[in-house]
């Protein structure tokens, strides 16, 4: 059944905007007074409320009161929401003044995630996650990335992966499986890094393949985790298997995103290393370069260059990373709108990598825009000037948010 929903004070549809490269606000498309003709969760018109109204007589209508902007919704493309516990104790020694490495030494870092999740059965790993999901979705996120990684053998690797698919099943945001067993080689494991990458590939892709637990498979290129020689071994044998790959590339030193180009990976995340080579490398290749502010502000780094890559000519995505070590908090919008600042991106750069720019880090093509044919994934703010949202810095949250998962 049709469903017109307006009038909304400005429909920022987001359409007509490139995937590479600098935006200009001046190219933003703002329909005033418009509304959104919906039948089947998919966007069958944008246009002036009044006007649908007129051409569709019989409609259903849903009346927006009040001042409201709308905005197709968010797209986290880099999360590791499913995990259990907490490492509020590596927090407190980072912000000491203690080192990556000291606070692994200590007992912290991913491992302890590790032996916390691996600790937890599926039931509670899905609770937490839909806990997780649910706030990103009253936050305007409708389509969330969800890594495994926390696992690292194979029983806790697809108990990981269970969950988010259980989560995905009771949830009316859309979740996105990756499996991220190449986070680090785990204390357990006897053997070296391409040893213990072998084993996931013989033991674990297959079985992810076989019960389609996910279709993307991620690995971590740094001095604590893989190499970059091991790493494309292993991620051209996941792509050979079917796999769509991605890769947390120049997080501390370079080397990662290199490998995510030869590769052929989706996407690269982090950056926050990437020195002019790599950003003119991404900027000519069809890799999506995903920043993930909310790592900068955990670990006290500077963030990536946003505003170079933008410049080269790349494709950035804003991620947030949300998970339990580096990048805690989890709020997309306000660590986008605070790197937006540090690094001057415009309204429209910002709002592209949160949405269809974010989307195409997850090879999604029917999201991320307000136009005919795409999902009904939207998110309406309490304003009447869409500027309000990036200058409130993340505290104006969506007054309502529609998915094309209505009934869940």
């Amino acid at each position: 059944m049709k469903k017109l929903i307006g009038p909304f004070t400005q429909i920022l549809t987001l359409a007509g905007l490139p995937l590479k490269g600098a935006l200009s606000d001046d190219d933003l498309q703002v329909i005033p007074q418009g509304g959104v003709l919906v039948e089947n969760g998919l966007i069958i018109a944008v246009d002036f409320f009044e006007k649908l109204r007129k051409e569709n007589p019989s409609v259903q209508i849903e009346e927006i009161t009040g001042e409201q902007v709308l905005l197709p919704g968010f797209v986290d493309c880099h999360t590791h929401i499913c995990f259990a516990g907490s490492r509020a104790k590596d927090y407190a020694m980072r912000i000491q003044g203690k080192s990556y490495l000291e606070i692994a030494r200590a007992g912290g870092g991913i491992w302890d995630s590790v032996v916390q999740t691996r600790a937890a059965d599926e039931e509670l790993l899905t609770g937490l996650l839909l806990q997780r999901v649910q706030r990103h979705l009253a936050e305007g996120v409708t389509t969330i990335e969800v890594k495994s990684g926390y696992g690292l053998e194979t029983r806790s690797e697809l108990k990981q992966l269970r969950a988010i698919a259980a989560g995905s099943a009771k949830t009316r945001a859309t979740l996105i499986p990756t499996c991220l067993a190449a986070h680090i080689v785990p204390r357990d494991f006897s053997g070296t890094q391409a040893e213990y990458l072998s084993y996931v590939f013989q033991d674990l892709l297959p079985v992810i393949k076989h019960e389609n637990l996910a279709s993307r498979v991620d690995v971590f290129i740094e001095e604590s985790a893989f190499n970059a020689d091991n790493a494309l071994i292993y991620l051209n044998k996941a792509r050979q298997m079917g796999f769509d790959i991605t890769v947390h590339a120049d997080q501390f030193t370079t080397g990662g995103s290199a490998v995510a180009v030869r590769s052929g990976a989706v996407s690269a995340d982090h950056l926050e290393a990437s020195k002019d080579a790599e950003i003119k490398m991404l900027a000519n290749s069809d890799t999506v370069a995903v920043v993930l502010p909310g790592a900068s502000l955990g670990l006290g780094m500077p963030y990536a260059p946003a505003r170079k890559l933008l410049d080269a000519g790349a494709c950035l995505a804003i991620a947030s990373d949300w998970n339990p070590g580096s990048a805690p908090m989890g709020d997309l919008l306000m660590q986008a709108s605070v790197m937006s600042a540090a690094e001057k991106l415009n309204t429209a750069e910002v709002f592209a990598g949160m949405t269809f720019r974010a989307a195409k880090a997850l090879n999604l093509t029917d999201r991320g825009i307000l136009a005919v044919g795409m999902l009904a994934d939207m998110q309406a703010y309490p304003c009447g000037d869409y500027r309000e949202i990036l200058y409130m810095q993340g505290k104006m949250k969506p007054a309502k948010v529609w998915t094309v998962n209505i009934d869940r």
